[in-house]
């Protein structure tokens, strides 16, 4: 029924469809007309609803096409080949899979939506239909198992630069994978690899953005946590566009990296982070450390002098300024 509800807007998309009208030509009650309103509103479209004249149908989400995606997209290696599924349990998953299966650097998976979405420490990752861009990209440097950390630095850099430039979005890097806007997260960053002894094999990294998500999409445990470019900005965005400026801004400084190492790109997360020369309590898997972070070295370690004085270096963990 939705898509039969869908081609009646779109057959003429300035007129308004009154809810008997549309019970009327779909053969059904007017409640469920008004519950499939529903559904298609869950799933990013907006309708004006006018009293005496119905609704009409004033916004409808692009679907993700590697076509469109493709078109236009500067770059040389990531994105060389697109996989982009309607619904998975999680990109990192088919990513993985991929990699097994002898695909190339720089395939790009996308999703719709993810059933099983997951971040750092365990945490489950909201990835509602349409709503945002929930993305793997599969990495083969040639580079020491140990320095995979500064990758996940890397990528937080290229998405930072890349709604900055694209939206005008005041965004902050929170060490080590978080970007927040006003202090509330838009996106979050995994990295997970594959090696043996101190060589690595691969890298899959996830980039989860939540791009059209509105208020009421947001669980109430992430009230005052988290929010959307959407929200932000005050406007429906396009996803495709955003997609393909970060893709080309991640394999500049990519490329940047293989070529002159991690200097350069800690140069440039210091400029965008908002978690040094303040205090903080850092959630460790060994408990809490509080301090005031004064740098990263050169794995992407957190460097803070806690309250007693004493250097620590922290690989990971859960910032809370």
């Amino acid at each position: 029924m939705n898509q039969s509800l869908l081609e009646l807007f779109q057959n003429d998309p300035e007129a308004f469809l009154s809810g008997e009208e549309i019970s009327r030509k779909l053969n059904c009650s007017r409640t469920a007309v008004w519950k499939q309103i529903q559904n298609l509103r869950k799933l990013g479209y907006e309708f004006e609803a006018v009293p005496r004249k119905g609704y009409r149908l004033v916004y409808q989400p692009a679907k993700l096409d590697p076509l469109k995606l493709a078109d236009s997209l500067q770059t040389e290696m990531i994105g060389s080949s697109f996989r982009i599924y309607d619904q998975v349990d999680s990109t990192q998953n088919v990513a993985h899979e991929l990699v097994r299966q002898g695909c190339p650097e720089g395939t790009v998976v996308l999703a719709e939506e993810q059933t099983s979405g997951r971040g750092r420490m365990g945490k489950k990752w909201l990835s509602p239909k349409g709503k945002g861009i929930w993305m793997s990209i599969v990495l083969k440097p040639h580079i020491p198992l140990k320095q995979t950390s500064q990758l996940t630095l890397l990528t937080a850099v290229a998405l930072c630069r890349t709604l900055r430039q694209e939206l005008g979005v005041a965004v902050g890097i929170k060490w080590p994978n978080d970007l927040l806007v006003d202090g509330l997260k838009v996106s979050g960053i995994l990295l997970e690899s594959s090696g043996e002894d101190d060589r690595l094999n691969y890298v899959v990294a996830g980039i989860g953005i939540s791009v059209n998500m509105e208020a009421d999409d947001f669980p109430e445990e992430l009230d005052g946590k988290a929010t959307s470019l959407r929200i932000v900005c005050g406007r429906p965005l396009d996803r495709i566009q955003i997609i393909r400026r970060f893709l080309e801004k991640f394999e500049e400084l990519y490329l940047l990296y293989l070529q002159q190492g991690f200097s350069p790109i800690r140069t440039l997360w210091e400029a965008l982070t908002i978690s040094l020369n303040r205090p903080l309590r850092v959630k460790t898997y060994n408990g809490w450390v509080e301090g005031t972070a004064e740098s990263i070295d050169d794995n992407g370690a957190l460097t803070v002098k806690t309250r007693d004085g004493e250097t620590m270096k922290l690989y990971s963990g859960d910032i809370q300024l």
